[in-house]
């Protein structure tokens, strides 16, 4: 999926709000960890869909990145779960269909 499914502009905006960033400073940093952190989603097994839910998703990885650059701290119980449940969610619906 690529980062058109949505809405680019909303979700700098979104990332931005979560770390309590308002300048327009970083932008392109902000945006390069929304792209990388589908791109590593997706390389993890997940199948991004245009859902809130997945929306989500994306959000909380790109603010993990961008936290990870500076504290080195793994990555948090929260994403992780939400990742697993991500994961063996389509693994359990591909296993039905």
């Amino acid at each position: 999926m690529s980062c058109g499914a949505f809405i680019p502009e909303t979700l700098l905006s979104d990332l931005k709000r979560d770390l309590g960033i308002k300048s327009e400073l970083y932008d392109s940093r902000l945006t390069s960890r929304i792209k990388t952190a589908m791109e590593r989603i997706e390389a993890e097994g997940c199948t991004l869909q245009p859902t809130e839910s997945d929306r989500d998703l994306v959000l909380m990885y790109a603010a993990y990145l961008w936290r990870e650059r500076v504290t080195g701290a793994p990555m948090g119980r929260m994403l992780r779960l939400a990742m697993n449940n991500k994961i063996f969610g389509e693994h359990a619906k591909g296993a039905e269909g």
